[in-house]
């Protein structure tokens, strides 16, 4: 009838669309049409609304922004496709090097690249089902992120649903959490009103924010993104170039750089640089480089990437910003695997935003090298996340008093021989598993999910362990019991038990497991399952010369020398005896030469909950049959292997026709 209101239902529909239309608008066009105050009163119309009818409230309603829910931890998601770092440049001639290999393995002249500065941010993976926001995580590790999607639901720039015409079925979204300069600077002066700590930077401020479990506190954080690109798209029409995917995304409603733009060749590259690193100062935000990237999906896809990063596209970093302080004293670091690391200690300086007291000084050759001496006066560099290092000394400002540095010839820590093998840079306290400073990252790292997996032992429970003195080695962890567990630190009884039960479960495990928990330098996960297939067990290990264990494919010089001196030291004997007399076992394994290996070149992927195993153990029983095992789907996965809720891959494998075994079927295969 003329003139009557329109319905509840229809009158929100209208509302979050004019909401939805202006935010564009306002964050991504930077071309309001309307004024704040009539913004707020459409904003208060709906959320009334949506108070008196809770049935009209919808995930993609533009109230949700404001916050509110709180999480007990994050919990892990899965990318559709891998979120892949990029290479980095420091100069025009690894520029060129660049240019050079793309030429070279694209088999052509003359190159587009697209050129996106580079946002010293946090990576963000956005997922878009139908057009609608459902899911946003991390990095992560690449494979696998943090499920923040009710902390980015608080940022005004990410919309909650895209707009336009042949959306894509199924998007992901690829971009950079940050805080733009302006708004640090008042989120500070609003910390120091409040009388709380100040932020460090932008890029920590950004970070802290996103992963807050109170999603209330990051709606009050002046978060905003922009999007650098996709991971996987399924249906909507598909971009041929990387400038047309960032103009497609915009017109979607995502923001994108307004920087973005084609240059042509290695001297268009340089020429943008040099304009983006003269403006760096008046940017908005702060950036840290300029990423180029070749500009024809194509050629992108004739390039291909490495295991961690695409051959298409490259970071050319700016200069490390730099700061001169005083170097107070030079201290030892003793690492995990006692690698004994000189560090500087300085007087405080601020350094790009940042204040630097610590700095690294890698090793004893580089100590000398620069001829750095405690009193001196340093120049100091800071790269990104990168460890601050001392890069030279001032020699016009150095004191009468100095010395010439030297590596002592015991660790600070336990009082042990220092060890350098020769030809080689690093030094290492000769304690091995028994050095204290060594203790806690070795248990932890024998503890660790790709070592025995002992579930519910965390790094600050193996530091209550080692501070009480109830253990000083991995194999004292197999004599614990509720009751000393039990007296810690936030440990319940019944989460004593718990670990109780966990670590009598991890007794029985594998001889690759076990060679990777003892914590041999530079034997990681693939060496210890080589190592482990060829001589089948512990003993023949032990007893092999460095000229056997160089026989193993991925065993050199370096890491043959690392397995012969670790075996020969007493201390690591009487730890791998302990372990045995606790009761650690696993099972022979017939070496390699007489080893059947029926699903030789086939590759897996395994999704979802197994309820008869553990995924890892699927997989070390896929890859001791010769198989491959990898954590996203592709054309040339032989089969995804599927447990319980196994989630977006089993949609990529059913849309490329990939086979799909339930956990029954990979019992089959196994048992094949």
């Amino acid at each position: 009838m003329s003139g009557q209101s329109p319905l509840p239902a229809a009158r929100a529909q209208e509302l979050r669309d004019q909401l939805n239309y202006h935010n564009h608008r306002y964050y991504t066009l930077d071309s309001p049409e309307i004024l704040d105050s009539e913004y707020d009163a459409l904003f208060r119309e709906l959320q009334g609304l949506e108070q008196n009818y809770p049935e009209l409230k919808r995930d993609d309603s533009p109230t949700r922004r404001v916050g509110g829910e709180i999480l007990s931890a994050f919990e892990s998601v899965d990318h559709e496709t891998p979120m892949a770092s990029l290479d980095n440049a420091f100069s025009y001639s690894e520029m060129e090097g660049f240019e050079r290999r793309v030429r070279e393995r694209g088999e052509i002249e003359h190159i587009e690249y697209v050129i996106e500065p580079k946002l010293d941010g946090l990576a963000l993976n956005l997922l878009y089902i139908d057009g609608v926001l459902v899911r946003g995580a991390t990095r992560g590790d690449g494979q696998t992120g943090e499920d923040v999607t009710s902390n980015i639901r608080t940022i005004p720039t990410i919309p909650f649903r895209l707009h336009g015409d042949n959306l894509p079925d199924r998007l992901e979204v690829r971009g950079e959490v940050f805080i733009s300069i302006d708004d640090f600077k008042r989120l500070n002066q609003s910390q120091s009103v409040a009388g709380e700590k100040l932020f460090a930077n932008p890029r920590n401020a950004a970070a802290g924010s996103l992963r807050q479990l109170d999603s209330s506190i990051t709606a009050k954080r002046p978060l905003s993104f922009i999007s650098y690109g996709i991971g996987i798209q399924q249906g909507g029409e598909k971009a041929e170039s990387y400038q047309q995917l960032i103009e497609q995304l915009s017109s979607w409603g995502i923001p994108i750089s307004t920087e973005s733009q084609v240059v042509s060749g290695l001297d268009g590259c340089a020429e943008v640089y040099a304009d983006l690193l003269s403006r760096r100062e008046v940017l908005p935000y702060e950036i840290d480089g300029v990423v180029f990237k070749v500009n024809s999906f194509q050629l992108q896809q004739k390039l291909g990437s490495t295991s961690r990063a695409p051959r298409w596209a490259i970071a050319w970093k700016f200069p490390a910003e730099e700061a001169t302080t005083e170097l107070l004293s030079i201290d030892l670091q003793v690492g995990r695997t006692g690698a004994l690391t000189p560090v500087a200690r300085l007087a405080p300086v601020d350094v790009g935003g940042v204040t630097v007291s610590n700095a690294t000084l890698h090793n004893e050759d580089e100590v000398q090298r620069k001829d750095v001496r405690v009193g001196d006066t340093v120049v100091v560099r800071r790269a990104g996340d990168v460890i601050p290092e001392v890069v030279r000394t001032i020699p016009d400002k150095r004191p009468h008093y100095t010395e010439i540095w030297k590596m002592p010839n015991s660790c600070p820590v336990c009082g042990s021989e220092v060890l350098r093998e020769e030809d080689k840079s690093v030094a290492r306290c000769s304690g091995g598993l028994f050095c204290p400073a060594q203790r806690k990252e070795a248990i932890w790292h024998f503890a660790s999910r790709k070592g025995l997996d002992i579930e519910g032992l965390g790094g600050k429970l193996i530091d209550q362990l080692v501070d009480e003195k109830i253990i000083a080695t991995a194999a004292d962890l197999f004599s614990i019991n509720s009751e000393q567990l039990s007296s810690l630190q936030r440990m319940g009884d019944k989460s004593a038990d718990n670990l109780v039960g966990s670590l009598s479960k991890s007794r029985k495990t594998t001889l690759p497991r076990l060679l990777f928990a003892l914590g041999i330098p530079e034997v990681g996960e693939a060496t210890a399952r080589s190592i482990a297939i060829h001589f089948g067990d512990l003993e023949p290990i032990m007893q092999a010369t460095i000229d056997d264990l160089q026989v193993v494919d991925d065993v050199g010089p370096v890491v043959a020398h690392n397995i012969f001196t670790f075996f020969r030291q007493d201390h690591n004997r009487k730890v791998i005896e302990s372990l045995l007399r606790s009761g650690v076992v696993w099972e022979t394994i017939i070496p390699q030469e007489r080893l059947p290996q029926p699903l030789l070149g086939e590759s897996y992927v395994i999704t979802g909950t197994l309820r008869n195993m553990k995924r890892s153990e699927a997989k070390e029983r896929l890859q001791a049959m010769g198989a491959k095992v990898t954590g996203s789907v592709s054309k040339k996965t032989t089969a995804l292997i599927c447990g319980e809720d196994p989630g977006s891959k089993k949609v990529k494998a059913e849309t490329l026709g990939i086979q799909v075994l339930d956990e029954e079927g990979l019992q089959s295969l196994l048992r094949s």
